[in-house]
This record gives C-alpha cells, structure tokens and sequence, in this order.
C-alpha cells in the first residue's frame, strides 16, 4: 500500500472524513455566512494547524524582507483567509455562479479571445493561484466558452476524487499532469481552450525571477502555445474588498517567441497582480526551492 501503508491510508480516510464533514456543514449555511466561516476556519484553525502560516510568513520574509513585521503577519493571515473562501467557494457551484451572474470579464483579452474563438484557434489561459484563479474560467463559461485544464493530482486520493469532479463541473475537461498530460494536449492541438496554472515549483524548469528570487518556473505554456500556435492569454480573478465578489480580467495576449521570453512575460502579469494584491496569492506554495549550484 502507498505512502507509508495502512496508517496513512486511515489517516487518508480521516482527513479526507473530516474536509466532507466541513463542507457538508458549511454547505447549509447561507453563502456569504459559509465562504465567511471558510476563510476564519483556514486562518484561525488550518493554517495554523498545518504549518501554513509559518511557511507564508517565511515566504513573506524571504521576498520582502523589508516590510515591519506586522504588515508581513497581515498579509499572511489574509492570504489564509483567501485559500479558505477559494476552497468553499469551489465547492460551491451553484452558489457560486449566482454570486457571479453580474460579473462580466474585462480587459484587453476579451477581444482577442472572441478572434480566436471564430477562427477556431487554439486558446492557453495562464493564471496563478492568485484571488480565485476558477473564477475567471466559471465566468467564461457563463458566455458560452468551453475551457478545460490540467491538475496536479492531490496525495490523498479519497479528497482528490471529489477534487477533480468539483473541477470538471465548471466548464471542459479537466486532466491530470502526467497520466493524462496527452489528453490536454490533444484538446489543444484540436483548436480547444485549456487553461494552465504555473506558478508552482517545477523540478524540470529553468530558473527566472519570480519577485524578485530565482524560482524554477515550468516552460510547457510557451512550449505548447508554440507547438499548437495558441493564443495565450493570462487571466485572473480578483477578489473585492467584500469578500465574495470579482473582477475578472483578462490580459492582452503574450507574444510568441523564445519560450523563456515568453515565460518572464507570464510571471511579469503575475507579479504585477501580487504586488497590487499581495494578501490574493497563496504565499504557504513552496516556490522558492532552486538553490544555484556552487
């Protein structure tokens, strides 16, 4: 039995026992009271818990070493909070479309996707785990668009299962890297939308700045767009100063070319969004792994 046999596949079942317990409860409660609850519950109780908070708060000293104290503790408890409503939010479609039903995307994008889409041309979205990244891909949706994804698959399968149906309820399919990396890649080479998040440690990657520290940074969405001649278009969900509501923009497309160009581009989008926002990226990612040799 994987992960360390019996114990952990228990432990697997509790845990994942426990996340159906939450949500079940939550889920009765009306929405704005539930997404609420589910940021106080990952700042008070699982960010703490988990480790989280300590990691975001090493994160934050790491690349702002220059902020007080205070600011950094702040940052990291509203960038729990965030994780939290993302997560209820996800789990919550029906809910969550009608909190969004006046939420129309805006931005330079939105033109060139309406191209690409009577062309039948090939669309990357690229985002990070920035406000609530499904947000701009649920809104989409809503105006006719199928646009499908790929996921790291979760360590315990028991959560992971009900992970990637929550996932292929908003919009296209949803496949998992590696196993399923083909079918992704078919459904882009076929003239579909598929969106990628790549703000995540990449063993494989090369090294950019990713504000300001050198982060291994995938450069599958510049290799793929390249292959395929897909439009790349960075977008993001951002969260308003209410808590439940988003601004969804969606950028002017990323020019093709080298792909590490075109990967400092995307992670450019991304950090200006952070810096705009720092409390809406999740900051517990352990990002900065790379070590330069020697």
């Amino acid at each position: 039995m994987k992960r360390g046999g019996r114990g952990a596949e228990l432990a697997d079942r509790a845990t994942d026992w426990l996340l159906r317990a939450i949500l079940a409860v939550l889920g009765r409660l009306p929405y704005p009271r539930r997404v609420a609850l589910g940021g106080a519950l990952a700042r008070r109780v699982i960010g703490p818990l988990a480790g989280y908070r300590r990691r975001a708060l090493a994160n934050l000293a790491l690349i702002h070493p220059d902020w007080p104290e205070a600011r950094r503790r702040a940052v990291a408890t509203a960038s729990l909070d965030n994780f939290g409503r993302t997560l209820i939010e996800n789990y919550s479609g029906d809910a969550l479309a009608r909190q969004l039903a006046d939420t129309v995307p805006a931005g330079p994008g939105v033109a060139a996707l309406a191209e690409a889409r009577a062309a039948g041309r090939a669309v990357l979205f690229v985002t990070g785990h920035f406000g609530n990244h499904e947000v701009p891909r649920r809104c989409l949706a809503a105006q006719g668009y199928r646009i499908g994804g790929i996921y790291r698959a979760m360590k315990n399968r028991h959560v992971n299962a009900h992970y990637v149906t929550t996932l292929s309820s908003v919009s296209g399919e949803v496949f998992e890297q590696g196993r399923e990396t083909t079918g992704f890649v078919r459904a882009l080479k076929a003239g579909g939308m598929m969106t990628i998040l790549f703000d995540v440690h990449d063993a494989r990657g090369i090294p950019l700045p990713f504000l300001g520290r050198a982060a291994l940074t995938t450069t599958s969405p510049a290799d793929l767009a390249l292959r395929y001649d897909a439009l790349v278009l960075p977008y993001f969900g951002i969260r308003r100063e209410n808590g439940l509501d988003f601004d969804v923009a969606v950028e002017a497309p990323v020019p093709h070319g080298p792909p590490e160009d075109m990967m400092r581009e995307m992670t450019r989008r991304l950090e200006a969004r952070i810096a705009a926002h720092p409390a809406q990226w999740l900051w517990v990612h352990r990002r900065w792994k790379y070590r330069p040799e020697g």
